[in-house]
């Protein structure tokens, strides 16, 4: 853990699903009961990674599921607009 870690302020009850996460991802963090978790977060890889677990654990069901939505929307477009040269 670095010298000078994140805190995430977080409810209390998500900060063991986050820390465990992160951990899975092989982002430092140093989890101990009653106090925030804290993260170290090294490069931008890490700082989406700590966004993307916290949004996952704290955002509303319903805006997960818009989300999700939009991504396959998006790689829907992507996927309709891509043209192969090979296949021309």
């Amino acid at each position: 853990m670095s010298i000078n870690p994140h805190l995430i302020a977080v409810q209390w009850q998500l900060r063991w699903p986050i820390y465990q996460r992160l951990i899975d991802l092989e982002v430092p963090c140093d989890y101990a009961p009653y106090q925030p978790l804290r993260v170290e977060v090294n490069s931008p890889l890490a700082a989406l990674q700590v966004w993307s677990v916290v949004r996952q654990v704290s955002a509303p069901r319903e805006t997960l599921i818009n989300w999700l939505e939009h991504c396959w929307q998006c790689s829907l477009t992507t996927l309709s607009e891509y043209h192969n040269p090979a296949e021309s």
